[in-house]
């Protein structure tokens, strides 16, 4: 266990660094931005949103298990050990989310820029509030018409992350999961993918610094916990003995 928490916490620490340097630094979102710089990150965003975070779920849960190679039913148990540690974290997300009621900076920005009650913006049900902010913005030449509509489909609380959680859930499974593995690429691109989902909720006007940070460390908490059950329940995360030979054999290759 104390292996395992001490693996996924160092990836914690440094899924925390983006967020963390952008908090001290002071910076803070405003509009405007260059549309061919906000494209690509909306991209990013969209492989977390719905209906496209299912796909990303489906395909990185059999990347997992491919990985992993285990037996038809620890394959089943891990499958099921990982969509839960996913829909524990956004149940978490949207009860915290209710407690705290912290507004998204955009829409902090309307109440500021556009004289809009943020108070009796929220009081609303999400497609009032979705028409709202589609009534406000108009033809705002500011703000780019598919980030108009983003916004219109995202009117919830800002604190915690759920894009975040998301992101950084799957990348801290891989820290867990795949790392004794040496399946050292897999946890790169999940990491830089991980930070690239939580720059760009930064950058879209969707999430504060510490929005991000409160994310990573609820994740943190749910990966140790799902990879020590796997571990106690589904099957090693140290390779067999065959599989320690691919491995050596994979990496004499390179």
């Amino acid at each position: 266990m104390f292996d395992i928490a001490k693996r996924t916490a160092l990836g914690a620490v440094i899924l925390m660094l983006m967020p963390a340097a952008v908090w001290i630094s002071g910076w803070l979102w405003v509009p405007g931005e260059n549309p061919s710089v906000l494209r690509p990150l909306y991209w990013v965003t969209e492989t977390v949103s719905e209906p496209w975070g299912i796909l990303t779920t489906v395909i990185l849960c059999g990347w997992f298990l491919w990985c992993l190679r285990f037996r038809l039913k620890p394959a089943i148990g891990l499958g099921v050990i990982i969509v839960a540690s996913l829909l524990v974290g956004q149940y978490a997300k949207d009860f915290i989310k209710g407690e705290v009621r912290e507004p998204r900076p955009y829409v902090a920005w309307l109440g500021t820029d556009h004289q809009m009650n943020v108070g009796e913006f929220y009081a609303q049900k999400s497609k009032l509030r979705g028409k709202q902010v589609k009534e406000i913005l108009g033809d705002d030449v500011q703000i780019p018409h598919w980030l108009n509509k983003s916004w219109q489909n995202d009117t919830g609380y800002a604190f915690p992350s759920g894009h975040t959680m998301f992101a950084a859930t799957w990348a801290l499974l891989g820290i867990g999961l795949l790392w004794r593995r040496k399946h050292y690429k897999t946890v790169t691109v999940l990491m830089v993918w991980a930070v690239a989902v939580m720059g760009s909720r930064l950058m879209l006007g969707m999430h504060w610094p510490r929005d991000l940070l409160a994310s990573v460390g609820i994740s943190w908490i749910l990966v140790t916990l799902a990879c020590w059950l796997t571990e106690r329940y589904v099957g090693p995360l140290t390779p067999p003995p065959a599989e320690k030979q691919e491995i050596s054999e994979r990496d004499s290759l390179k």
